[in-house]
């Protein structure tokens, strides 16, 4: 199998990037690893497996984020899911919602590192693709860089290569998940310190970066860079990764482009009976930042969830735009 590439990805984001985002996110960028929403075991093996797994060839190259905590249903999933095609499973240790930790996974698993090499042991002896953790830097007062580090040498024991690390920690009461992403604060040196400890992992680095020139300068300290937020309020952030990354010639498509090539899909979705909202509102920061913005944004909010909406909103709204 190819070495997947992670120089950059997408984080997985709850409620953002779904298989829709991510279709419209591949045809900006060919080149970045997509990750799928948190899905956990209990909606693959006792929900709708297709609904939550299915994804678009064009997503390629893809993973897929698993939430859970018992090793048995962990590898019954990545089995599934390596039947998908997907061409990694990722375990998030790093979600610190309510819901989330009521069903024993997510960021509180920072505190059981003995559970979370048992899951991770079991999902790389049902396939054969790469198995990632997605981590903090710590958990409420489990913060030290000692504990930290132990947490990551005892998941590694089991033979797993790459860690995605949030360099913040997280409050596992009296903070939101949002405002997890943005109270703690980011500590970037206790990631790099990581990889000069432990050279022989792949860490990859999430947390707060918005320009290229700050993934510049995480790429001289770590092996690969994570974008959240800023790729999706921003998407044509993505527009230069190809060429500055993958060395690939400027092929990105214009934003006009992007809307054009988005319309077979959205039209084969709506055919489907997928509403043009559950599309449209992960196009509304393609203009972030140029004439007509605001305009763009602003039609389709107003009509992509009217009864009988049809491409025609985006066709309509890029008229906004200069």
């Amino acid at each position: 199998m190819t070495k997947l590439d992670r120089t950059i990805s997408i984080a997985p984001m709850m409620d953002w990037t779904d298989r829709h985002d991510r279709y419209f996110l591949r045809l900006i960028s060919s080149r970045a690893l997509l990750y799928t929403e948190m899905v956990t075991t209990g909606a693959i093996i006792h929900g709708d497996t297709d609904r939550f797994l299915r994804f678009d060839p064009a997503e390629q190259p893809l993973a897929l984020q698993l939430g859970g905590s018992e090793p048995e249903a962990l590898a019954k999933c990545s089995e599934i899911a390596e039947g998908y095609g997907y061409q990694e499973i990722n375990l998030n240790v790093g979600c610190p919602s309510d819901r989330v930790q009521n069903g024993r996974f997510g960021a509180c698993l920072m505190a059981e590192p003995e559970t979370v090499a048992a899951c991770v042991a079991a999902m790389q002896g049902a396939t054969s693709l790469p198995v990632t953790v997605k981590t903090r830097i710590g958990i409420d007062d489990l913060d030290s860089y000692d504990y930290f580090k132990g947490f990551i040498e005892r998941v590694a024991e089991t033979g797993i290569k790459t860690f995605i690390i949030h360099a913040r920690k997280a409050w596992l009461t009296g903070l939101s998940p949002k405002e997890n992403r943005t109270i703690p604060p980011l500590d970037y040196d206790r990631v790099y310190r990581l990889k000069q400890d432990m050279p022989e992992l792949e860490i990859i680095l999430n947390g707060g970066i918005s320009s290229h020139e700050e993934i510049d300068a995480h790429l001289q300290q770590v092996d690969g860079v994570m974008i959240g937020r800023e790729a999706y309020q921003n998407p044509y952030f993505l527009a230069e990764i190809d060429r500055r990354y993958y060395g690939v010639e400027d092929d990105t498509p214009e934003r006009r482009e992007v809307i054009d090539q988005m319309l077979p899909y959205v039209a084969r979705e709506m055919a489907a009976g997928v509403p043009l909202n559950s599309i449209t509102r992960h196009m509304l920061g393609l203009f972030q930042g140029r004439p007509g913005a605001r305009a763009w944004r602003r039609h389709l909010s107003e009509n992509a969830h009217k009864k009988g909406a049809d491409i025609n909103v985006l066709t309509e709204a890029a008229t906004r735009t200069r």
